[in-house]
């Protein structure tokens, strides 16, 4: 199973909706029993006496705008409560994905400086520097959106042309047929049925 955790300030924005997103292109790929896939905070600013508080709800209806936490494809959001990173998680996660530039120093603080280089940006995956634009302070969620769309997208590929990570999945029983249709959807995989990089972008994968 491949881990991957997202990781914002408080929990609540960016780091849910790429949950939510990446949950979303695994569904839609029938490759969910292949990962497992989860976000928190680095401060404990939406975490009081103990409970998280639930995705922000411009946030939620964001999602909604995209066919995310509707009845018929709900992933979870309903229940999705801020949780603080903690040490632990660094040896439970295969990625570790930060928002923005701040959340990278946090979290290399906590990591150790990030020995097994699982830290990531989210933005590296989208092929471009820069922090996910933060809706807490700008207001505008479509660009939060494009920006974690864009890099769920980007990772989602980036794992396919991983050889580690695609052997897992072509390799597991239940889950062959449908990575190799995942591959083969995108042009990932040559006529030996081996994974390589076709040069696609994102948008070449099915988007709510």
């Amino acid at each position: 199973m491949i881990k991957i955790l997202f990781v914002c300030h408080g929990n609540i924005c960016r780091s849910t909706m790429a949950e939510f997103i990446m949950k979303d292109i695994v569904r839609k790929q029938r490759l969910e029993s292949g990962f497992h896939i989860e976000s928190s905070a680095t401060h404990t600013d939406e975490i009081w006496n103990g409970q998280g508080s639930p995705v922000y709800p411009p946030a939620k209806a964001k999602l909604r705008e995209h066919g995310i936490g509707t009845p018929d494809n709900e992933l979870g959001v309903s229940e999705k409560r801020a949780r603080l990173t903690s040490r632990s998680d660094y040896d439970r996660f295969d990625y570790i994905i930060g928002m923005d530039s701040a959340n990278i120093r946090d979290l290399k603080r906590l990591f150790n400086n990030d020995p097994d280089g699982k830290v990531h940006k989210m933005l590296e995956f989208a092929d471009r520097s820069g922090d996910v634009a933060d809706p807490w302070y700008t207001g505008n969620f479509d660009d939060t959106w494009r920006d974690c769309s864009d890099g769920c997208h980007g990772l989602f590929r980036a794992i396919l042309m991983n050889p580690e990570y695609a052997a897992q999945l072509r390799d597991a029983e239940d889950l062959e047929d449908d990575f190799r249709n995942a591959a083969e959807s995108e042009g990932s995989i040559d006529t030996y049925g081996n994974a390589y990089d076709a040069g696609l972008i994102h948008d070449d994968f099915p988007r709510g």
